[in-house]
């Protein structure tokens, strides 16, 4: 099983509101964010771990050539436009298989994100597992319609009637996947959330996985609930 992190954010918003650190070094319980992802990784039995980061972010880029990993670190230095262009760089050093991809700031309990790639790897019937959750965090969520087996079958800009689940900004799949990315970018489609339309539209059979609670890290105060969330017993939330 493969990961890669999208960690190439300017986090604007962080800084204004006075943190002073670049959001993939933002510490939650005195571990920074990225670190804790890998961390997090590695004991999900990664096969190897990619990172993309912007080329202002050097502080990041001497933080990840400092980490020592027992599977290979592929760092990507570029700035892009959005997460699904970060996305299609990290592509081109993504091993071939199965892999799982999420953002630097959505945090999310580990024994949960452990059933979730244990759920994707013991199941070849699909070809991708989408983490969902009924928490919705996001300031712009992108809810996700499902059928009576969990499949997907739309996602929605705005809520609907019926609607359960938002996405979680975590997504497993194969390398199948791009091959649609890169059709995504010829045609000029732009946004993480129309990259998931048009796998749906190629026929791609995406399934939902739900986990209570995932939150994201977009806000000063942010961290704080993050720090609590993490140290929860899983009952208390």
């Amino acid at each position: 099983m493969h990961y890669a992190i999208i960690a190439a954010g300017e986090g604007s918003r962080l800084a204004q509101e006075g943190v002073d650190k670049p959001k993939p070094l933002v510490e939650l319980g005195g571990t920074p964010m990225v670190k804790r992802l890998t961390d997090i990784m590695v004991r999900c039995h990664a096969e190897s771990v990619s990172i993309i980061v912007n080329e202002f972010m050097t502080e990041v880029r001497e933080f990840l050539a400092s980490l020592t990993l027992p599977v290979p670190l592929n760092v990507v230095v570029k700035t892009t436009p959005s997460s699904m262009h970060s996305f299609h760089e990290l592509s081109r050093v993504l091993p071939r298989g199965k892999f799982c991809l999420t953002t630097v700031d959505t945090i999310f309990r580990e024994d949960d994100f452990a059933s979730y790639i244990a759920a994707f790897e013991a199941d070849s019937t699909h070809d991708g597992l989408w983490a969902v959750t009924p928490f919705i965090d996001d300031e712009k969520p992108l809810y996700v319609d499902v059928d009576h087996t969990m499949r997907i079958t739309a996602f929605r800009d705005q809520a609907f009637q019926g609607a359960r689940y938002v996405s979680g900004g975590v997504y497993a799949m194969t390398d199948r996947a791009f091959a649609v990315l890169d059709q995504c970018l010829q045609r000029g489609i732009a946004r993480m959330r129309n990259f998931q339309r048009a796998l749906l539209d190629s026929g791609f059979n995406l399934q939902a996985y739900s986990i209570d609670k995932i939150i994201d890290v977009d806000h000063a105060a942010d961290i704080a609930t993050a720090e609590a969330f993490i140290n929860l017993p899983p009952t208390d939330y």
